[in-house]
């Protein structure tokens, strides 16, 4: 019996599956903010270097003066390409001369600058303290906050193995508990790290076992040979599409989703607002994909993420309301292009080997949320260049799925050679339809005209 006809004479959704997914949903709710905490937890908050004027508690009014806090930051720190205060660099001396410039430098010799030899004085109004602030991963070792993002999707990566062995080996639902006490070991250890390096270690550890449950989690059937994969033209066509979909819409997506803080908006308000907003953008993606289809779907969500992301980047900062709705639409959309990238994923394999063709694109998923952590490190040469990285390949990604067939309201195959058959049957018919058309033409020339 086929698994369509299994499905048919199940029926609907019952009391069961709904409480199996109600139990489900409970672990998976453990597992996603582990991603989605990065954007507390590392947030970067505004800082400047630390000055002897001005943040030494030993300095007595009489050493500055009567002077404001403006007016020292003005004679402590030089401004940067914006006329902001330089996050990263200082004056060697205090320059008095400053404070009757009235904001010309002209015929003024640049004054010596050196980096933040003391260290940093980190803004308190939102975050008191976040891993930036604990080992100061600002200005030129910035790159290691990504470090520490790249090795949890590493992490993640090492994990989908892993957790595909031991669950094969000693049974899925005893590897799913048994994950769950060490997600919350390692991740409570992360935060009482003592060093970077311990930290970065744990947050290794917390993606494997992030992946590990989610593994189990999505897991459902046994798992045939790799190779079978490629055995076949079609299916292996099938499965280099899926992986290119996977990779490419990852990019953006976990490059959007753990540098939200790095879009200078309250990161509370804007997590909170996509969140709500992705109810009603699911509901909408439900009727897109069930009256459109799945391709020309998944076309429009991509090209409306990388155009979101692109045009967050352009719009002014003093455009606030606009910023604040192109960001929760960009994050509520997200969530819906991965669903739908499942979704049309688990349609095109056959079912007796979907697990394992799942496991493969979920393993090029993986390798792209790994990358784009790597990109964000571009901000040292350009704030907007990794964001306008994100929204392109967004927008390229959105051109895969036209390169895969059109699956609604068409039975799932269930065997390798269903999905060889069906590949040769859209042959015949566009053959068909092809021959029919010409001879259609020239039958039509044929007939003579009606005087």
């Amino acid at each position: 019996m086929a698994f369509q006809d299994l499905l048919n004479q199940v029926g609907s959704m019952g009391r069961y599956q709904m409480l199996q997914m109600a139990f489900l949903l409970i672990c998976n709710v453990m597992v996603v903010p582990h991603t989605v905490l990065e954007n507390f937890t590392a947030a970067i908050p505004g800082h400047r270097c630390w000055v002897h004027i001005l943040d030494n508690d030993t300095v007595s009014d009489s050493d500055s003066g009567t002077l404001s806090q403006d007016d020292l930051l003005r004679i402590s720190i030089p401004l940067d390409f914006n006329l902001r205060p330089d996050k990263c660099r200082r004056f060697v001396q205090p320059q008095w001369h400053l404070l009757h410039l009235n904001g010309t430098f002209s015929n003024v010799t640049e004054p010596d600058t050196e980096p933040c030899v003391d260290g940093w004085v980190y803004e308190q109004s939102t975050f008191l303290s976040t891993t930036v602030t604990e080992w100061d991963l600002v200005c030129g070792s910035q790159v290691l906050g990504s470090v520490a993002k790249f090795v949890f999707m590493i992490g993640i990566l090492v994990g989908a193995f892993l957790g595909g062995h031991l669950s094969d080996r000693f049974g899925r639902k005893l590897i799913l508990t048994c994950a769950l006490l060490p997600m919350a070991i390692t991740g409570t250890c992360a935060a009482l790290a003592p060093t970077f390096f311990i930290y970065c270690l744990l947050h290794f550890l917390k993606g494997v076992v992030r992946t590990t449950m989610r593994e189990e989690l999505e897991a459902t059937q046994t798992k045939p040979s790799l190779r079978d994969l490629f055995r076949t033209p079609n299916l292996r066509k099938r499965v280099f599409l899926l992986c290119l979909l996977r990779f490419t819409t990852s990019i953006p997506i976990f490059g959007f989703s753990i540098h939200l803080q790095h879009l200078k908006s309250n990161v509370f308000l804007m997590q909170c607002l996509s969140a709500v907003m992705s109810i009603p953008v699911c509901v909408a993606a439900v009727f897109l994909l069930n009256h459109i289809g799945r391709r020309i779907s998944q076309l429009f969500l991509c090209f409306l993420f990388g155009i979101t992301i692109l045009a967050t980047v352009f719009v002014p900062e003093e455009m606030r309301a606009l910023h604040a709705v192109l960001i929760t639409l960009a994050g509520a959309n997200y969530a819906v292009i991965t669903s739908s990238n499942m979704l049309h994923s688990n349609e095109l394999l056959p079912t007796v080997i979907r697990a394992t063709a799942l496991g493969v694109t979920g393993t090029a998923g993986n390798v792209g949320a790994a990358v784009a952590p790597v990109l964000m490190t571009l901000t040292i040469y350009s704030a907007s260049l990794p964001w306008i990285i994100y929204g392109v390949i967004s927008i390229l990604a959105g051109f895969v799925p036209l390169l895969l067939p059109e699956t609604k309201n068409k039975p799932l195959p269930d065997s390798i050679q269903d999905v060889e058959n069906e590949f040769v049957y859209t042959l015949m018919v566009f053959v068909v339809c092809v021959l029919g058309g010409k001879v259609q033409g020239i039958q039509m020339r044929k007939v003579p005209s009606s005087k």
